[in-house]
């Protein structure tokens, strides 16, 4: 099992808590400081099952700033999230060739019990 995290985020951590606490071997990617390049975000994107859109924190003042009202394609997407990658949703779990962005701790449990 994976989760991409962001140890500022408490959504993240109590994802992280939630996942340790059920017995779960984890690898922790802190993606704000290993950035995921094309390839892996495109990946973790597809696995999700969701467009680039959809995974984007449409809160940050980056996107406000930047993005709100265009119509970008789904590669411009890609290209903004690798750009600011504080714009990616969290905590993205995955494991077993599924995923789930965790922010929803009772979406990640039925999740998680899925898996055992």
């Amino acid at each position: 099992m994976k989760i991409y995290h962001n140890p500022r985020c408490t959504k993240s951590r109590n994802a992280l808590k939630l996942i340790q606490e059920k017995g779960f071997e984890i690898e922790i990617v802190e993606y704000l400081k290993t950035p995921l390049n094309t390839n892996e975000l495109s990946s973790l994107i597809k696995l999700l099952g969701l467009t680039p859109e959809e995974i984007v924190r449409k809160n940050e003042e980056v996107f406000k700033n930047e993005f709100k009202g265009k119509n970008l394609t789904d590669e411009q997407w890609i290209k903004a999230l690798i750009s600011n990658p504080k714009l990616i949703q969290r905590p993205i779990i995955t494991a077993q060739k599924k995923g789930i962005i965790g922010r929803d701790e009772n979406e990640l449990s039925k999740f998680l019990n899925q898996l055992i």
